[in-house]
């Protein structure tokens, strides 16, 4: 790859928040983008916009389709896998289909990926550092998770296993493959609707009916612009020395949950009240949770001299605007 200007890419979930916002970014840059999608949880919406982009081409069909995977991944020099299971609610909800969708989506990419010699990035999770309490969350940490018996942790467990899939496949084969993992990423064009917080709070925020803050709500997390990750996701795919690494992809700006109702409150002019909801009735019983979640991403900042551009509030007022435009 060293030397082509104009590369071609495959996105999967290419019609999901993430790969929409990535797809903009490539053709931006005057690369080919083909991009698969299901439609499980991604929207045409989202990407009505690049239909006819001359550069641009949609297939809606399932990665576990071999004939079609075959057919994309013979056409492209990189393949971005963000097809995954998504969002707290689906996850437990749905325990079978995020695994199988985790472990054999990644499987079946991986394996087309050899066949044509495609660099592959693999789209992870800070899921996987569990119950860590080392604060921030390096690459070469320890990960401890919870029992096999609470479902939360099967998601965690199987993008666990995308990345040992994705580096043995590096190792044994030498196949190009690089995963990250993504801390909460949240923007323009993203749904409440498989239980991601900030389009949530914002939408009840905008309705003025009761925000709705699951636990106590001290836990905190940060939140990172899409239009920043895929900045990250976009360097990482064509720089050599990334290749058989993991990476951090996050914002360093930490908020507990019920700081980050009231800074939505505020932000939206909402007269909303907030409200405490326990996880037994958000989730069902026995849901466990992480307190704290905080990248170290000085491993990508070192290589491509990548880090988040946008503050909360940018996010956040972003987000409003997007929901007042579309709802």
């Amino acid at each position: 790859m060293k030397g082509k200007k104009s590369l071609a890419y495959l996105i999967t979930g290419g019609a999901g928040f993430i790969g929409s916002h990535l797809s903009d970014l490539l053709l931006a840059q005057g690369h080919r983008v083909l991009s698969v999608d299901n439609l499980s949880t991604g929207r045409l919406e989202n990407i009505a916009h690049l239909h006819s982009h001359p550069h641009y081409q949609f297939v809606r069909a399932d990665i576990l389709e071999a004939v079609v995977m075959d057919r994309l991944a013979s056409q492209v020099d990189i393949i971005v896998h963000l097809a995954a299971a998504v969002g707290v609610n689906l996850i437990v909800d749905h325990p079978v289909h995020t695994i199988e969708t985790n472990i054999m989506g990644t499987e079946a990419v991986l394996k087309v990926a050899l066949r044509y010699g495609c660099r592959v990035l693999i789209a992870s999770t800070s899921e996987v550092y569990g119950k860590g309490i080392r604060i921030p969350f390096a690459e070469t940490d320890d990960v401890l998770l919870g029992s096999t018996s609470k479902s939360r942790w099967a998601y965690a467990a199987s993008k666990m296993v995308d990345e040992f899939l994705g580096l043995a496949y590096h190792q044994e084969y030498g196949l190009e493959v690089i995963p990250f993992r993504l801390f909460n990423t949240v923007g323009p064009r993203q749904t409440g609707r498989y239980g991601m917080v900030i389009p949530r709070f914002v939408t009840q925020a905008l309705q003025n009916e009761p925000i709705t803050v699951y636990g106590d709500g001290t836990q905190s997390r940060c939140f990172c612009d899409v239009r920043d990750v895929v900045q990250a996701l976009a360097a990482l795919s064509i720089n050599e020395e990334a290749v058989g690494k993991l990476y951090n992809i996050g914002n360093t700006e930490e908020i507990s949950m019920n700081e980050l109702a009231e800074r939505v409150r505020d932000l939206a002019e909402s007269e909303s009240s907030i409200t405490l909801i326990p996880y037994s009735e958000a989730y069902g019983p026995g849901f466990e949770d992480m307190q704290r979640r905080v990248p170290d991403i000085s491993r990508v900042n070192a290589l491509i001299g990548w880090q988040p551009t946008r503050t909360l509030d940018d996010i956040l007022l972003a987000v409003i605007e997007d929901k007042k435009d579309n709802e």
